[in-house]
């Protein structure tokens, strides 16, 4: 195994400093990885801008942060809901209406799972729709703020990326035949992190270093992402799995260092080190070759656009 840049016990939150005048916006916050990475940020003096698609459970969310961490936090949610594409641009256009400085865009939120195929707005599968085009175009609108920023987007993706079908369904990318909750959100979770290494080289070909993007996933830790949209097998399993996983804090661990973590290399894949990149010290690890498929990377990118509309002004 490749040596650990961060030691013996990879990164952690210690490393971040002072983060007083620095904005994050991250998206499914309400529980889970993005829930603790919001209050570790929150603790660190950052302000966070919460997107999530139920208000209830976002200032449910934001009271429970104010009660460990104080009523002086700045923090707020905007209703978003990744499903619908008019939600996506309404709450783009407020963020960038009422925000003037973005130090990281983070791509937390997801469904996992779904048992039977779903379909959304264009006829999207839910998996693909939500996980994958909500936030590229969430991703494109912000763009100009970003680079404006000198900001980040950080895709938090999964190591399910790899157990699927290992590349694009370009012929039935909504899964009309075949369908398994697996394989779809397999895909879903390699587009996410396919079109990072795409923005990368899209940047890197316009001459614009502005920008960064980064690729995590935060291995296999105790959320709700399986109870919430997987099938009751789904939830068995995982529960029978629990004495393999790890807190949602320290799953949340790669996506705050992606977002904070002085000069990280873009080109890396960043998640948990130990056993199956499921637990351990997070730091960069292998990202198998499927996911940075150049042809395959530059085709999904050109279909996103056309599928959503949204062209990115790079």
């Amino acid at each position: 195994m490749k040596k650990n840049a961060f030691g013996k016990k990879g990164w952690t939150p210690d490393r971040i400093e002072n983060l007083n005048g620095q904005t994050y916006i991250i998206t499914g916050t309400t529980s889970g990885t993005g829930f603790e990475a919001s209050r570790i940020l929150l603790s660190k003096g950052a302000k966070v801008v919460m997107l999530n698609r139920n208000p209830q459970k976002a200032k449910a969310a934001i009271e429970t942060l104010k009660e460990k961490l104080g009523n002086h936090i700045d923090v707020s949610n905007i209703k978003m809901d990744l499903s619908n594409q008019d939600s996506v641009k309404d709450a783009a256009q407020i963020i960038l209406s009422e925000v003037q400085h973005v130090n990281a865009l983070i791509c937390n939120a997801a469904i996992a799972q779904v048992p039977q195929r779903k379909l959304i707005e264009k006829d999207w599968e839910s998996q693909m729709g939500v996980n994958y085009f909500g936030h590229f175009t969430l991703q494109a609108l912000l763009y100009p703020l970003l680079e404006k920023s000198k900001g980040r987007i950080v895709t938090v993706g999964s190591m399910g990326y790899d157990m699927g079908i290992k590349t694009i369904k370009f012929d039935d990318l909504n899964w009309a035949k075949d369908y398994t909750p697996n394989n779809a959100y397999s895909q879903s979770k390699l587009a996410q992190i396919m079109s990072i290494y795409e923005l990368q080289n899209r940047l890197k070909e316009a001459n614009k270093s502005e920008v960064k993007a980064y690729a995590c996933h935060p291995g296999s830790s105790r959320t709700s992402l399986i109870s919430t949209s997987g099938s009751l097998m789904m939830r068995i399993i995982f529960f029978l799995m629990t004495p393999l996983t790890q807190s949602a804090e320290k799953g949340a661990y790669p996506q705050l260092m992606c977002a904070t973590e002085k000069d990280l290399d873009q080109t890396a894949f960043y998640g948990p080190t130990g056993r199956s990149n499921w637990v351990g010290p997070v730091g960069a690890h292998k990202l198998e070759s499927h996911a940075k498929d150049k042809e395959v990377s530059k085709r999904l990118w050109d279909l996103s656009e056309q599928e959503t509309g949204i062209k990115w002004n790079i």
